[in-house]
């Protein structure tokens, strides 16, 4: 019996390794088809814009693009920083109030019904308009464009996560109310682990809206960052470094978007792993 009982778990382990391996060799496989993708429409745009000599202020190659980088009054590295704090910050903040509202009205269903019909409404704001108010309030500054980031990511993730936690078993919720379990038992150990798929479905949609605010912010009035560099130079017709302001943008939107894909592969699919 022993013998077999180790035996059998040899063998599990042994599957275990097998579902790893293939799960890396698919990610590497997918990863490779990714980059090979992007390498392709890269050297496209360089071949057309060669081939047809397209105007530089039209659209600028892949390497007259990149070579605005050495340009040093556009201080790249400053403006990319501060737009990747607005970011950050008001993806952040979004996620935080979206999971802590969402949370409350899963435990407070009265709440609920008095304030998310008044989010819905508050959501339809369009967030150009709210730019100039917020300028008013707060002034210029990373603050204003964060908080139009936050107005724009955060309703998603409200209510992606709101439904999470609603669609839970019922036969577990009873099972544990029946073994007087507490509303925080209940939380931790029953809507929390269910709802994490929908959390990182509304905090991936957020990543992207993210982005959008920020530059909606810096459109609207801005002293730095990549959406006031885009302003700038739109005058003077430097679509290189338009473009390459773009590139840094959709690069930083790439890697919040990463983070947290990395993020649901750790708390959801490493859930999922046989054990």
């Amino acid at each position: 019996m022993p013998v077999r009982l180790a035996t059998s778990g040899k063998v599990a382990a042994g599957n275990r390794e097998q579902l790893v391996a293939g799960d890396g060799a698919r990610n590497t496989r997918s990863f490779a088809i990714v980059l090979i993708v992007h390498l392709a429409v890269l050297v496209l745009w360089q071949v057309l814009v060669d081939a047809f000599h397209v105007p530089k202020f039209i659209l600028p190659s892949p390497l007259a693009t990149i070579q605005t980088l050495g340009t040093a009054s556009y201080a790249w590295g400053a403006n990319t920083l501060v737009t990747a704090i607005e970011i950050l910050g008001g993806f952040a903040l979004g996620a935080f109030v979206g999971v802590a509202l969402a949370v409350i009205f899963s435990w407070a269903p009265l709440i609920s019904l008095v304030l998310l019909p008044l989010f819905v409404t508050l959501n339809m704001i369009p967030k150009v308009a709210l730019g100039p108010l917020l300028i008013v309030w707060f002034s210029y500054g990373i603050v204003p464009n964060i908080l139009i980031a936050f107005s724009i990511c955060f309703f998603p993730i409200l209510l992606t996560t709101a439904r999470g936690l609603r669609e839970v078993e019922p036969d577990l919720l009873d099972l544990v109310k029946s073994l007087r379990g507490s509303r925080w038992t209940l939380f931790r150990k029953i809507q929390l682990p269910g709802s994490l798929p929908y959390i990182f479905s509304g905090m991936k949609v957020g990543a992207i809206l993210a982005v959008a605010g920020a530059i909606v912010g810096e459109f609207i009035a801005s002293e730095r960052g990549l959406g006031y560099l885009i302003i700038q130079v739109q005058s003077s017709l430097d679509t290189p470094a338009m473009v390459m302001a773009v590139v840094l943008l959709t690069l930083l939107g790439v890697a919040l978007y990463g983070f947290v894909l990395a993020l649901e592969r750790i708390f959801v699919v490493g859930d999922a792993t046989p054990t």
